[in-house]
């Protein structure tokens, strides 16, 4: 399947804009003097509404109707419920080998920046620097999502892109808040905040040059449900808990339906 120049241009700067979003949190953090809680919770609510909502509704039905076409009703309902889980477990396992205290989707703060003990200070920069290498491994696969999905179906692959730049926004914190206590340097802060997005470009050509030889309905049924897979995983298990860690249940879940609901007016003004 020959892909036209523009689509892979279009779907690759959609990964890039996803991946920066890391320099957005970044940036919030050493630039402000307090974290805006509520909106970090609405964001995180409203990224999980429209991951878990194009999952669901777009992409899971998508791929299970690719891979029936070719695979007839029985063999391809199985892959597609296969390759759902099966993205499942990627990103699980990407999540069990990475050391707990170095979890990129622990909350930080602004405030963090202040009263801290010399002994901790020790150990920001190394937290810091873990951090960032973590949120690279977890943006690899996310960068294939967003890619793949852009090429597809440009309409889906948008949404996806926002979805997945908010909730990149608490890892740049994540990453800068440590690292700016540690070494007094907001550019080096910020700098390696928006370097760790890079890996969501990076996984998106790895992905692509990877896959190209095989781009046909059957793979592109079982990459769409490997993403919805990988999405509804973020979603529970990152973005969700986040949103509550940050103090603001409630407004996780208005941002949720929020998400949800603008997600599918979207599609339907789209049809």
């Amino acid at each position: 399947m020959d892909l036209e120049f523009t689509t892979i241009i279009f779907a690759f700067s959609l990964t890039l804009f996803a991946g920066l979003a890391t320099g957005i949190g970044g940036a919030l953090s050493l630039f402000t003097k307090r974290t805006n809680t509520k909106f970090l919770s609405i964001a995180l609510g409203f990224s999980a509404g429209v991951m878990i909502y194009v999952s669901f509704v777009e992409l899971f039905p998508e791929a299970r109707n690719a891979l029936v076409s070719e695979l007839g009703l029985k063999a391809g309902s199985w892959a597609t419920v296969g390759a759902f889980f099966l993205g499942i477990l990627i990103i699980a396992v990407i999540d069990k080998v990475i050391p707990e205290t170095e979890n990129p989707h622990e909350v930080h703060t602004v405030e963090e920046m202040d009263g801290k003990s010399e002994h901790h200070k020790r150990n920001l920069m190394r937290m810091g620097m873990f951090t960032a290498f973590a949120i690279a491994i977890h943006n690899f696969p996310e960068g294939i999502a967003t890619f793949m999905a852009a090429i597809k179906d440009p309409s889906v692959g948008v949404p996806i892109a926002i979805a997945i730049a908010i909730h990149n926004i608490p890892e740049g914190i994540s990453v800068a808040v440590p690292v700016f206590y540690a070494t007094g340097s907001r550019k080096k802060a910020f700098g390696l905040s928006l370097f760790s997005g890079l890996a969501e470009p990076l996984g998106a050509m790895a992905g692509y040059l990877l896959l190209r030889p095989f781009l046909n309905d059957i793979a592109f049924g079982i990459v769409f449900a490997a993403v919805a897979g990988i999405m509804v995983y973020v979603s529970l298990d990152e973005l969700l808990p986040s949103a509550r860690e940050y103090g603001e249940h409630h407004l996780s879940i208005y941002g949720l339906i929020a998400g949800m609901g603008i997600m599918a007016s979207s599609l339907l003004l789209l049809m």
